[in-house]
Protein backbone atom coordinates (compact mmCIF):
# COMPACT_ATOMS: atom_id res chain seq x y z
CA UNK A 1 0.00 0.00 0.00
CA UNK A 2 1.32 3.09 -0.67
CA UNK A 3 -1.22 5.22 1.39
CA UNK A 4 0.13 7.15 4.26
CA UNK A 5 -0.62 5.90 7.66
CA UNK A 6 -2.10 8.29 9.59
CA UNK A 7 -4.08 8.19 12.69
CA UNK A 8 -7.40 9.95 12.44
CA UNK A 9 -7.80 11.30 16.14
CA UNK A 10 -3.80 12.40 15.90
CA UNK A 11 -4.14 14.89 13.66
CA UNK A 12 -7.21 16.34 15.71
CA UNK A 13 -5.18 16.46 19.13
CA UNK A 14 -2.05 18.22 17.56
CA UNK A 15 -3.57 20.71 14.97
CA UNK A 16 -5.23 23.56 16.95
CA UNK A 17 -5.48 27.44 15.15
CA UNK A 18 -2.70 28.66 15.89
CA UNK A 19 -1.74 32.64 15.10
CA UNK A 20 1.07 32.35 12.57
CA UNK A 21 -0.54 31.86 9.07
CA UNK A 22 -0.06 28.65 7.44
CA UNK A 23 0.63 28.14 3.93
CA UNK A 24 -1.20 24.98 2.06
CA UNK A 25 -0.32 24.63 -1.68
CA UNK A 26 -2.24 22.46 -4.59
CA UNK A 27 -1.49 22.19 -7.81
CA UNK A 28 -4.02 23.13 -10.87
CA UNK A 29 -4.68 20.42 -13.27
CA UNK A 30 -5.98 22.38 -16.05
CA UNK A 31 -9.84 22.23 -16.26
CA UNK A 32 -10.20 19.50 -13.64
CA UNK A 33 -13.67 20.11 -12.39
CA UNK A 34 -13.06 16.90 -10.23
CA UNK A 35 -9.73 19.01 -8.69
CA UNK A 36 -11.53 21.75 -8.21
CA UNK A 37 -15.05 20.37 -6.45
CA UNK A 38 -12.12 18.02 -4.08
CA UNK A 39 -10.77 21.63 -2.93
CA UNK A 40 -13.71 22.76 -2.02
CA UNK A 41 -14.11 19.59 -0.12
CA UNK A 42 -10.77 19.91 1.92
CA UNK A 43 -11.03 23.73 2.74
CA UNK A 44 -14.53 22.91 3.93
CA UNK A 45 -13.35 20.25 6.89
CA UNK A 46 -10.39 22.45 7.37
CA UNK A 47 -12.91 25.30 8.24
CA UNK A 48 -14.83 23.10 10.63
CA UNK A 49 -11.83 22.42 12.45
CA UNK A 50 -11.75 26.15 12.96
CA UNK A 51 -9.15 27.44 10.58
CA UNK A 52 -10.55 30.56 8.58
CA UNK A 53 -9.45 29.43 5.20
CA UNK A 54 -8.95 32.10 2.53
CA UNK A 55 -7.91 30.78 -1.44
CA UNK A 56 -5.69 32.77 -3.62
CA UNK A 57 -6.92 30.86 -6.65
CA UNK A 58 -4.68 31.02 -9.64
CA UNK A 59 -6.65 29.31 -12.40
CA UNK A 60 -8.98 32.76 -12.14
CA UNK A 61 -7.61 36.22 -13.85
CA UNK A 62 -8.90 39.48 -11.88
CA UNK A 63 -10.57 42.06 -13.97
CA UNK A 64 -11.70 45.31 -13.32
CA UNK A 65 -15.11 43.69 -12.99
CA UNK A 66 -13.69 40.91 -11.14
CA UNK A 67 -10.73 42.15 -8.98
CA UNK A 68 -8.40 40.12 -7.18
CA UNK A 69 -4.73 39.75 -5.66
CA UNK A 70 -2.96 42.00 -8.30
CA UNK A 71 -5.26 45.05 -7.83
CA UNK A 72 -4.18 44.12 -3.66
CA UNK A 73 -0.62 44.23 -4.55
CA UNK A 74 -1.09 47.48 -6.55
CA UNK A 75 -3.03 48.97 -4.07
CA UNK A 76 -5.94 50.21 -6.10
CA UNK A 77 -6.95 53.41 -5.09
CA UNK A 78 -11.37 52.25 -5.85
CA UNK A 79 -10.76 50.33 -2.06
CA UNK A 80 -9.96 53.58 0.16
CA UNK A 81 -12.75 54.40 2.39
CA UNK A 82 -14.38 50.71 2.03
CA UNK A 83 -14.66 48.95 5.00
CA UNK A 84 -14.44 44.72 6.17
CA UNK A 85 -17.66 42.90 6.35
CA UNK A 86 -16.90 39.48 7.78
CA UNK A 87 -20.20 38.92 8.06
CA UNK A 88 -20.56 37.93 4.59
CA UNK A 89 -17.71 35.66 4.98
CA UNK A 90 -16.96 34.55 8.10
CA UNK A 91 -18.64 31.37 7.40
CA UNK A 92 -18.06 30.79 4.23
CA UNK A 93 -14.63 30.33 2.01
CA UNK A 94 -13.21 33.24 0.87
CA UNK A 95 -12.13 32.65 -2.65
CA UNK A 96 -9.79 35.36 -4.48
CA UNK A 97 -8.53 35.51 -8.34
CA UNK A 98 -5.35 35.60 -8.21
CA UNK A 99 -3.95 34.03 -11.75
CA UNK A 100 -2.06 37.73 -12.65
CA UNK A 101 -0.83 38.20 -8.63
CA UNK A 102 0.61 35.31 -8.11
CA UNK A 103 2.22 35.03 -11.67
CA UNK A 104 3.78 38.33 -10.95
CA UNK A 105 4.54 36.68 -7.09
CA UNK A 106 6.56 34.15 -9.14
CA UNK A 107 8.77 36.04 -11.38
CA UNK A 108 9.23 38.09 -8.24
CA UNK A 109 10.96 35.41 -6.76
CA UNK A 110 13.73 34.38 -8.91
CA UNK A 111 15.70 37.26 -7.52
CA UNK A 112 14.07 37.11 -3.87
CA UNK A 113 15.98 35.70 -0.95
CA UNK A 114 12.81 35.15 1.20
CA UNK A 115 9.14 34.15 -0.43
CA UNK A 116 7.52 36.98 -2.01
CA UNK A 117 4.48 35.08 -0.10
CA UNK A 118 6.07 37.29 3.36
CA UNK A 119 4.30 40.13 1.47
CA UNK A 120 0.75 39.07 1.40
CA UNK A 121 1.33 38.43 5.65
CA UNK A 122 -0.49 42.02 6.48
CA UNK A 123 -2.94 41.63 3.97
CA UNK A 124 -4.71 38.36 5.41
CA UNK A 125 -3.30 37.70 8.48
CA UNK A 126 -7.11 37.58 10.29
CA UNK A 127 -7.16 33.84 8.23
CA UNK A 128 -5.46 30.89 10.21
CA UNK A 129 -4.63 29.13 6.17
CA UNK A 130 -4.46 30.74 3.17
CA UNK A 131 -4.51 28.01 0.12
CA UNK A 132 -2.58 28.51 -2.75
CA UNK A 133 -4.02 27.01 -5.88
CA UNK A 134 -2.39 27.61 -9.21
CA UNK A 135 -0.16 25.71 -11.81
CA UNK A 136 2.67 23.69 -10.76
CA UNK A 137 4.89 26.48 -12.92
CA UNK A 138 3.64 29.15 -11.22
CA UNK A 139 3.45 27.27 -7.75
CA UNK A 140 7.33 26.20 -8.34
CA UNK A 141 8.94 29.65 -7.88
CA UNK A 142 6.52 30.56 -4.53
CA UNK A 143 7.35 27.54 -2.74
CA UNK A 144 11.82 27.93 -2.83
CA UNK A 145 11.91 29.84 0.64
CA UNK A 146 9.22 27.59 2.58
CA UNK A 147 8.54 24.26 3.89
CA UNK A 148 5.25 23.47 2.32
CA UNK A 149 5.19 20.69 0.79
CA UNK A 150 2.31 20.68 -2.40
CA UNK A 151 -0.84 18.42 -3.29
CA UNK A 152 -0.69 17.26 -6.72
CA UNK A 153 -4.46 15.55 -7.45
CA UNK A 154 -3.83 12.78 -9.96
CA UNK A 155 -6.21 12.60 -12.75
CA UNK A 156 -7.16 8.92 -14.15
CA UNK A 157 -5.89 6.82 -16.64
CA UNK A 158 -1.98 7.17 -18.51
CA UNK A 159 -2.93 10.63 -19.06
CA UNK A 160 -3.32 11.62 -15.26
CA UNK A 161 -0.67 10.04 -14.76
CA UNK A 162 1.73 12.01 -17.19
CA UNK A 163 0.28 15.30 -16.10
CA UNK A 164 1.13 14.44 -12.50
CA UNK A 165 4.32 14.10 -13.52
CA UNK A 166 4.70 17.03 -15.58
CA UNK A 167 3.60 19.11 -12.37
CA UNK A 168 6.25 17.24 -9.88
CA UNK A 169 9.12 17.63 -12.26
CA UNK A 170 8.05 21.51 -12.09
CA UNK A 171 7.71 21.78 -8.63
CA UNK A 172 10.87 19.91 -8.17
CA UNK A 173 13.13 21.94 -10.69
CA UNK A 174 12.44 24.86 -8.04
CA UNK A 175 12.25 23.20 -4.55
CA UNK A 176 13.96 20.50 -4.36
CA UNK A 177 10.86 19.44 -2.12
CA UNK A 178 8.73 15.52 -2.82
CA UNK A 179 4.98 16.29 -3.10
CA UNK A 180 1.92 14.80 -1.63
CA UNK A 181 -0.06 12.75 -4.69
CA UNK A 182 -3.69 12.07 -3.83
CA UNK A 183 -5.40 9.80 -6.41
CA UNK A 184 -9.47 10.39 -6.24
CA UNK A 185 -11.88 7.36 -6.39
CA UNK A 186 -15.06 8.30 -7.52
CA UNK A 187 -16.20 4.86 -6.03
CA UNK A 188 -15.41 2.35 -3.47
CA UNK A 189 -15.14 -1.11 -5.60
CA UNK A 190 -11.84 -3.19 -4.84
CA UNK A 191 -11.09 -2.70 -9.21
CA UNK A 192 -10.90 0.65 -8.88
CA UNK A 193 -8.65 1.13 -5.55
CA UNK A 194 -6.30 -1.49 -7.18
CA UNK A 195 -6.25 0.75 -10.88
CA UNK A 196 -5.76 3.87 -8.20
CA UNK A 197 -2.93 1.99 -6.71
CA UNK A 198 -1.48 1.02 -9.92
CA UNK A 199 -1.08 4.08 -11.19
CA UNK A 200 0.48 5.67 -8.38
CA UNK A 201 3.13 2.59 -8.18
CA UNK A 202 4.30 3.83 -11.62
CA UNK A 203 4.24 7.51 -10.93
CA UNK A 204 6.66 7.14 -7.87
CA UNK A 205 8.25 4.27 -9.91
CA UNK A 206 8.90 7.55 -12.45
CA UNK A 207 9.86 10.23 -9.82
CA UNK A 208 12.56 8.16 -7.97
CA UNK A 209 13.91 7.28 -11.43
CA UNK A 210 14.07 10.33 -13.24
CA UNK A 211 13.85 13.18 -10.38
CA UNK A 212 15.68 11.85 -7.74
CA UNK A 213 13.77 11.56 -4.91
CA UNK A 214 10.57 9.34 -3.73
CA UNK A 215 6.85 11.48 -3.72
CA UNK A 216 4.07 10.73 -0.74
CA UNK A 217 0.78 9.35 -1.86
CA UNK A 218 -2.31 8.40 -1.05
CA UNK A 219 -5.57 7.60 -2.39
CA UNK A 220 -8.99 9.44 -1.81
CA UNK A 221 -12.83 8.46 -1.82
CA UNK A 222 -14.26 11.35 -2.57
CA UNK A 223 -17.94 10.56 -1.09
CA UNK A 224 -16.40 9.58 2.36
CA UNK A 225 -16.02 12.49 4.65
CA UNK A 226 -13.56 10.57 6.55
CA UNK A 227 -11.17 10.33 3.25
CA UNK A 228 -11.79 14.32 3.03
CA UNK A 229 -10.92 15.01 6.74
CA UNK A 230 -7.41 12.47 6.48
CA UNK A 231 -6.36 14.55 3.46
CA UNK A 232 -7.07 18.23 5.08
CA UNK A 233 -5.38 16.97 8.13
CA UNK A 234 -2.43 15.44 6.07
CA UNK A 235 -2.12 18.74 3.87
CA UNK A 236 -2.18 20.98 7.44
CA UNK A 237 0.78 18.11 8.46
CA UNK A 238 2.40 19.55 5.16
CA UNK A 239 2.11 23.24 5.47
CA UNK A 240 4.71 26.45 5.99
CA UNK A 241 4.12 29.22 7.91
CA UNK A 242 4.36 32.87 7.17
CA UNK A 243 6.27 34.01 10.58
CA UNK A 244 7.26 37.31 9.78
CA UNK A 245 6.74 40.31 11.53
CA UNK A 246 3.43 41.79 10.82
CA UNK A 247 3.65 44.99 9.68
CA UNK A 248 1.12 47.58 9.25
CA UNK A 249 -0.69 47.54 6.50
CA UNK A 250 -0.39 51.07 4.29
CA UNK A 251 -2.44 54.47 4.78
CA UNK A 252 -5.44 52.78 2.38
CA UNK A 253 -7.74 50.68 4.28
CA UNK A 254 -6.28 47.58 2.74
CA UNK A 255 -8.68 45.10 4.69
CA UNK A 256 -11.68 46.88 3.30
CA UNK A 257 -10.59 45.35 -0.39
CA UNK A 258 -11.35 41.82 0.69
CA UNK A 259 -15.20 42.57 1.03
CA UNK A 260 -14.74 44.17 -2.68
CA UNK A 261 -13.27 41.00 -4.57
CA UNK A 262 -13.90 38.03 -2.16
CA UNK A 263 -16.37 35.53 -3.40
CA UNK A 264 -17.84 32.07 -1.91
CA UNK A 265 -17.90 29.35 -2.56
Amino acid sequence: MLDLGFHQAAGLHSFTPQSELRVLAVASQGNSANGLETLWQICASLQRLGYPVVVLDGTAHESDESPGLLHLLQHASWNEGASLNMGATASSLAVIPAAKGLNHLSRKAWDALQSPMESLLPYFRTYGLMVLHAPASTLGPLLTHTATVPLVVMGSGAAGVMASYRSLKQIALHTGMPCMVAALLRGSTASERRKAQSQLTTLQACAERHLGGPIRTTTIATQSPQDLQRLALQLLENAGTMGGSLTALPSSNMTGTLTHFVRSH
